[in-house]
C-alpha cells in the first residue's frame, strides 16, 4: 500500500491578530503539528532545510529529535537535506543518531535544494553545484551501505577504512533523493541504488511519467532493484473546496509572489492558482476532492509514497492543525479505499 506523508518548511505564519509570528514560535508550532499528524495516522513528516527568513527550519534534525520524543509511530525525515553544502559524514551521524533515539523511525531525503543561500553561508561556490552533489551523494550512499568506508574525491578530505559512529542498526536507513525533473538526476539515483522522490510543484503530474519510465529502464540496464518512487506536492485540506481555496490562495499568492520577485517570474494570478487546483499539482480542497486527486496521481505514476506539503505561505497554525486532522483521518483512508477499488476493478 502507498504511504501518505506530509512536508513543511516551517513557513512563517500568521498570529491571531494578523501579524507575522516569530520564528521561535513557528518552530514550536511545527512540533505540535507533528504530534497531531502522528495522532491522526499520517505515515511520515518531512522538514525542509532552508536558510532564509520566510522559512524557519535550518536544522531539521534538531526539530525531528524533539518530535521523536513527543510521538509514537510517525516516520521522521527531511524534505530536503541540502547535501551539497553539508558534510556527508556529519549528515550520516545526525541521522544515525536520530534513527537510534526514534527507535528506527528516521529517513532522509537529500538533494541540491531549490534555493542557494546555503552555499555562500557554508563556504561553497555555486559554480561547483554539480560536482558537490555528485561526490557527496556518492560518499553518503557508501556510508549508509557499508560499515567501513574508503573514499577519495575533490570536495572533501579522503577516508581510509573509516567506521563512522554511531553505526546504523540492523534495519539501516531509508534514503530518498529529491529530483526536480532532470534525467541525469534520475539515473544518478538508480546508480546509487537509492529511492527517487519527484518534486512536482506545478502542471499535470502525468508529465513526469517519462521520468518514471526512465527510472525503470535504468534499473534494468544497471541491474538495480526497483525501489518505491515518491512524489512531493503542495496541498491543503479544509471542510469544503471553497473554504480550502479561500484559505490557501492568499498564502499561495504571498509566497509565490515573494519568490517570483526574487527570480524574475511574472506575478502569480488567481486564475493560474485555480487552474493548478483543478488540473495541476495543487492538492487543495475538501477531503474527498484531495483524496480523489491523490489517488489519481498515485495510480497514474505507480507511486509508493505521496507527501503533501501542507504549508505554502503564511497560513495560521490552527488552520494547519485542522488540515492535518482531515488529511490523516479522512483523506488517507479514502485514498486507500479508492486505490483498493481500482485494484479490484483491474483484477
Amino acid at each position: 500500500m502507498v504511504e501518505l506523508g506530509i512536508d513543511t518548511f516551517g513557513d512563517i505564519s500568521l498570529a491571531a491578530d494578523g501579524t507575522m509570528k516569530r520564528a521561535d514560535q513557528v518552530l514550536r508550532d511545527v512540533v505540535e503539528e507533528a504530534v497531531v499528524a502522528d495522532q491522526a495516522g499520517i505515515d511520515f513528516i518531512g522538514l525542509g532545510e532552508h536558510h532564509r527568513p520566510d522559512f524557519t527550519i535550518s536544522a531539521p534534525e534538531i526539530v525531528l529529535a524533539t518530535i521523536a520524543g513527543r510521538t509514537q509511530r510517525i516516520r521522521l525525515g527531511t524534505a530536503v537535506t541540502v547535501l551539497s553544502s553539508d558534510d556527508p559524514v556529519r549528515v550520516f551521524q545526525r541521522f544515525s543518531t536520530l534513527n537510534a533515539v526514534s527507535n528506527g523511525r528516521a529517513e532522509v531525503i537529500v538533494g541540491r535544494g531549490s534555493f542557494t543561500e546555503s552555499y555562500p553561508l557554508f563556504g561553497y561556490d555555486t559554480k561547483d553545484y554539480d560536482v558537490l552533489f555528485e561526490e557527496k551523494l556518492d560518499l553518503f550512499a557508501r556510508l549508509v551501505r557499508d560499515d567501513e568506508v574508503s573514499w577519495q574525491g575533490q570536495t572533501r578530505s579522503s577516508l581510509l577504512r573509516e567506521r563512522v559512529q554511531p553505526p546504523l542498526g540492523p534495519q539501516g536507513l531509508t534514503v530518498w533523493v529529491g529530483v526536480g525533473g532532470s534525467p541525469e538526476s534520475v539515473v544518478r539515483v538508480v546508480r546509487q541504488d537509492l529511492r527517487l522522490m519527484l518534486a512536482i510543484i506545478g502542471g499535470d503530474p502525468r508529465r513526469f511519467l517519462p521520468y518514471i519510465d526512465l527510472y525503470k529502464r535504468a534499473c534494468t540496464q544497471l541491474n538495480k532493484p526497483l525501489r518505491p518512487v515518491g512524489v512531493h506536492s503542495p496541498g491543503f485540506v479544509a471542510n469544503t473546496d471553497e473554504e480550502a481555496r479561500e484559505i490557501a490562495w492568499p498564502a499561495y499568492q504571498d509566497m509565490f509572489g515573494r519568490i517570483g520577485r526574487e527570480r524574475g517570474w511574472p506575478p502569480t494570478t488567481k486564475a493560474r492558482f485555480l487552474a493548478e487546483v483543478e488540473e495541476g499539482s495543487l492538492y487543495i480542497g475538501s477531503p474527498e476532492t484531495v483524496a480523489r486527486k491523490i489517488a489519481a496521481t498515485v495510480g497514474d505514476l505507480g507511486l509508493g509514497r505521496f507527501d503533501m506539503k501542507y504549508t505554502t505561505g503564511p497560513i495560521p497554525h490552527d488552520r494547519l492543525l485542522t488540515c492535518l486532522q482531515l488529511y490523516g483521518e479522512q483523506v488517507i483512508p479514502r485514498v486507500k479505499e479508492l486505490l483498493a477499488d481500482a485494484g479490484r476493478r483491474l483484477t
